[in-house]
């Protein structure tokens, strides 16, 4: 990873009153999450411990039972399969609660569920990092989120290289290389046709 995104956290960090956001976009599997703890990792190597933490827009999955409920199974992954409305209230609190910890949900792909107050945001913590799909998406609530982010990176991979990552990640998760391949065409190919427009909305663009 170029020193220079650490760089950028670092300076974010060092200027956060209190507390800064810093967030990844992009279409699925461009490589958001491994970025995003790469760059925590970075800027706690440099100013100490804590002092950076990671957001995944994923912890706001709606469960496996309510997009049954819903009706919405079948396009998991989609903006309206995710809980914005709680999303964008965390990141509120973010912004305001800094005198003592924040617990934060995470994503279990074996579980293929949400997990909760798997993650944490200290009180010392003066950078989070979050990453999602449709952090510069215009859509219904998604399009509020900007106006929580101090800077908004874009992250862009090949669809080559892209798509071959979800279809592993679908086989990992137990589907054979046929089923793996139709949902990536049916649900995951249309959702990064959606975020690659997003991609004006972002301050800054980092290709992997």
């Amino acid at each position: 990873m170029p020193e220079t995104l650490i760089d950028g956290a670092v300076n974010l960090a060092k200027t956060a009153a209190p507390r800064a956001v810093l967030g990844l976009a992009g279409p699925p599997a461009a490589g958001k999450s491994t970025l995003s703890v790469r760059i925590v990792e970075g800027v706690n190597r440099h100013l100490g411990e804590g002092t950076a933490a990671y957001l995944p827009m994923d912890g706001f999955h709606l469960s496996n039972a309510q997009l049954e409920i819903l009706g919405l199974r079948h396009c998991k992954g989609a903006p309206d399969t995710f809980d914005v409305h709680g999303y964008l209230a965390l990141l509120q609190r973010l912004r305001v609660e800094t005198e003592h910890p924040v617990y934060i949900a995470d994503y279990d792909r074996a579980l293929h569920e949400p997990v909760a107050a798997r993650l944490v945001v200290s009180p010392g913590t003066r950078l989070v990092v979050t990453e999602g799909n449709y952090l510069a998406d215009d859509g219904e609530g998604w399009r509020e989120v900007r106006t929580f982010l101090r800077e908004l990176w874009y992250v862009d991979t090949p669809d080559e290289v892209r798509e071959e990552r979800l279809a592993r990640r679908q086989m990992d998760g137990g589907r054979n290389a046929e089923a793996a391949w139709e949902w990536v065409r049916g649900n995951d190919r249309p959702n990064g046709e959606r975020v690659k427009k997003t991609r004006v909305n972002c301050t800054r663009v980092v290709s992997l």
